[in-house]
């Protein structure tokens, strides 16, 4: 795995972990009953701390990607253990 690979899976990691952790905690205006003239219900009622949440999202995403990353370049994981998984034929 080249290191521009394992920076791909790191940004892969990250932005679904990121994207999943904007909905934990949300409080919405809708949920405090004060929803404000031209806003959807859905609108977060405070601010979300974006900062935060990228740095629990970037340690999230640390946690994950080194064991995977060393899963994957340790040679533990081949093209033929997927292909046998997947039922199909292994070549060679």
């Amino acid at each position: 795995m080249s290191v521009f690979s394992a920076i791909v899976v790191f940004m892969m990691i990250w932005a679904m972990v990121f994207m999943l952790g904007l909905q934990i905690g949300q409080n919405t205006q809708g949920d405090q009953g004060k929803v404000s003239m031209g806003t959807h219900a859905s609108t977060p009622a405070d601010p979300i701390r974006v900062w935060r949440r990228i740095a629990w999202a970037t340690g999230i995403t640390l946690v994950l990607w080194i064991p995977l990353i060393w899963f994957i370049t340790s040679g533990n994981l081949t093209i033929d253990d997927l292909r046998r998984w997947t039922g199909r034929e292994v070549l060679g």
